[in-house]
């Protein structure tokens, strides 16, 4: 797998852009300058980065270092800071009411039967109050072909992140598809979920 991830991020462009995710884009409102932000998987860095430019202080965990090195050429480019750390996120210790917010797009490396405890580490990680923002596929998204996993069992529902997410605050849920341009990675009609939901 992370010789996979290293591969697809070995070339001069970003992969996924440099743009932030437009999703995470339109939620900046909820978030405010000096909060400790958790960017999940962030990759080549085009999320962490912007986040940071919002005034953000940033940690963003990756287990590629080809795309951990991209990130930290982009906050350079950017004249920002972002903490990044190189790291197996099954196995790295994400702490316990951490975080303000995580930030989680398109993490869907993810399996079904390693998806609860996968959340179960993100809802342990949250601050009291604290914001998880996620953004994945949904398993119509195979037929669509534009980006993400090939296989559905990796993709979500509404109402599955619904029942796993039940124990914080809904604050917001839809799905939608919508045309997303990022960079080679993502591009074209995408199947699409979106959640905002809070800590108790």
């Amino acid at each position: 797998m992370k010789d996979f991830w290293d591969g697809r991020y070995a070339i001069d462009d970003y992969f996924y852009g440099t743009a932030p995710n437009a999703f995470l884009a339109s939620q900046c409102h909820r978030l405010q300058r000096g909060c400790e932000v958790l960017a999940v998987a962030d990759g080549e860095g085009r999320n962490g980065v912007w986040l940071a430019k919002q005034g953000l202080a940033v940690t963003a965990v990756d287990f590629s270092p080809v795309a951990l090195d991209k990130a930290r050429r982009l906050a350079q480019r950017e004249g920002v800071d972002v903490r990044h750390e190189l790291a197996d996120l099954f196995a790295w210790d994400w702490g316990e009411n951490r975080w303000d917010a995580l930030v989680a797009i398109f993490v869907q490396f993810v399996s079904p039967g390693d998806r609860p405890g996968f959340h179960a580490r993100m809802k342990r990680a949250l601050k009291p109050g604290g914001l998880l923002l996620l953004q994945g596929y949904r398993p119509k998204q195979v037929e669509y072909g534009t980006g993400g996993p090939s296989s559905a069992a990796n993709m979500y529902t509404a109402e599955m992140l619904r029942e796993e997410f039940a124990d914080l605050e809904i604050l917001h849920l839809a799905e939608h598809d919508s045309v997303i341009e990022e960079g080679m990675g993502h591009k074209g009609l995408s199947a699409l979920v979106d959640l905002v939901a809070r800590k108790r």
